[in-house]
């Protein structure tokens, strides 16, 4: 029996953040919507499949560290003559990465 393997950590920048967000989000169980995500899609009829579309395969801004140690960033995307941006976290655990879409607009 060896260590618990932890995560890899990675250097936060666009190009790592945008990989592993999109990995992450080809499984939409692992991605999460907030309340408040929820709440702005209604409100600007945006859709659950142009929200996996920005994550899967929207431009990054803005990558940092938020207050609780997480990954966060902006995602851009062109979808149907919209402009989507998606804010989201990308949080790390023993059960792999998981997507929280924070607000959309």
């Amino acid at each position: 029996m060896g260590m618990p393997t932890q995560p890899t950590p990675f250097r936060l920048n666009d190009a790592n953040l945008q990989r592993l967000i999109r990995e992450t989000a080809q499984d939409t169980a692992r991605v999460f919507m907030s309340p408040h995500a929820k709440r702005r899609m209604r409100e600007r009829k945006i859709t659950p499949t142009q929200v996996y579309d920005c994550l899967r395969r929207g431009s990054v801004f803005e990558p940092h560290t938020n207050s609780k140690g997480h990954w966060q960033c902006t995602l851009m995307r062109r979808s149907a003559g919209d402009d989507i941006t998606v804010v989201a976290v990308l949080e790390r655990d023993e059960g792999g990465d998981w997507v929280v879409v924070v607000t959309v607009f």
